[in-house]
Parts: structure tokens; C-alpha cells; sequence
């Protein structure tokens, strides 16, 4: 018989309880989606010189917004965009969503407000770079906000992470 996925979170495994195969396979899409968010919060605010040269770090004076939103200026919503790059409060609002999102998923607490603010801030950078130059309308910014919204449904941070924890099941928001 086919493993079946819960219908909500409210069904999604407790602590004490047996795991599937696919709640392993739902951890690790939050660990691995949560990783990205943190990853991109560190490199963009120590420059470790994988996406963010030294030079241009948060902590050195640099924009974390500014290269991509800088690069929107020829796309169709190029001058909204363009006009926000570098502003200091667009970039502590990304920076701040970086690292939120980035550690609520890394350890399974407020997977549905990360699910949320991710799928936001996904289809804003998504809106950067209308039209697509690759495929009409997917790209990697769409896959990820359905990944969020399937771990949102699922209760994923109750495998592998503190989503299990009773303060958590009690408290709905921080599930």
C-alpha cells in the first residue's frame, strides 16, 4: 500500500509516533531549502567570496540587494526594482527574511510563517526578472515557494527538527 500524504499539518507526525519514508524525504527539503536561505544571509553578509566577494559584504559596507536588483533595470518591472537596490531598508527586510526564513526551516519552527514570507519574497525576485529568458514562466524562484507551501501542509519540521516539540503542537503558530 502506498504511503499517503496528510491532509494538513494537524495530521503530520508527533513525537512518539512512527515516521514514513516520505516525512524523511519533506525533512530533508526543509533542511536543504533552509540551508539555501542561511547560506545566502552568510556569504551576503561576511562575503565569503562564493556569491559575495569580500569587498562587497554587508558587514564592509556593501548592499545585499543592489547586484541583483541593479540587474532588473531592462526587465519589464526593471524600474520598480532598480529604484530599491541599495535602499538600507529593503536591504535589512531581505537580510532579516534571509536568516528568519533560513532558521525556521534548519530547525522545523514557524515552517508556515517562513512558508509564507519565502513564497513573498520568491515571487518578488521572481517578478525581478519578468520576462524569463530561459522558459516562459518557471524558474527555480517558482519551484522553491511550492516546495515552501508542500512543507507548510505537511508539517514537515516535525522530523528532524523542533516541530515535534509539545511547546510547538500546542502553539500553532510556531508550527
Amino acid at each position: 500500500m502506498a504511503a499517503t500524504l496528510p491532509r494538513n499539518a494537524a495530521d503530520a507526525p508527533t513525537a512518539g509516533t512512527a515516521r514514513r519514508p516520505v516525512d524523511y524525504v519533506w525533512a530533508a527539503a526543509r533542511l536543504s531549502i533552509g540551508w539555501v536561505f542561511l547560506w545566502a544571509f552568510l556569504d551576503k553578509t561576511f562575503g565569503w567570496g562564493f556569491a559575495t566577494p569580500a569587498a562587497k559584504a554587508w558587514t564592509a559596507g556593501g548592499s545585499p540587494t543592489t547586484g541583483f536588483l541593479k540587474g532588473t533595470g531592462e526587465n519589464a518591472l526593471g524600474g520598480l526594482f532598480s529604484a530599491l537596490a541599495g535602499q538600507a531598508w529593503v536591504d535589512w527586510l531581505f537580510m532579516a527574511g534571509l536568516i528568519g526564513m533560513g532558521l525556521a526551516l534548519v530547525l522545523g519552527v514557524g515552517t508556515r510563517i517562513a512558508a509564507v514570507a519565502g513564497g513573498l519574497m520568491l515571487a518578488l525576485m521572481w517578478a525581478a526578472e519578468l520576462p524569463l529568458t530561459t522558459n516562459p514562466f518557471m524558474d527555480e524562484h517558482v519551484v522553491y515557494a511550492i516546495v515552501l507551501a508542500g512543507l507548510a501542509l505537511t508539517g514537515a519540521g516535525a522530523t528532524l527538527g523542533l516541530g515535534a516539540l509539545p511547546i510547538v503542537r500546542r502553539h500553532p503558530i510556531l508550527k
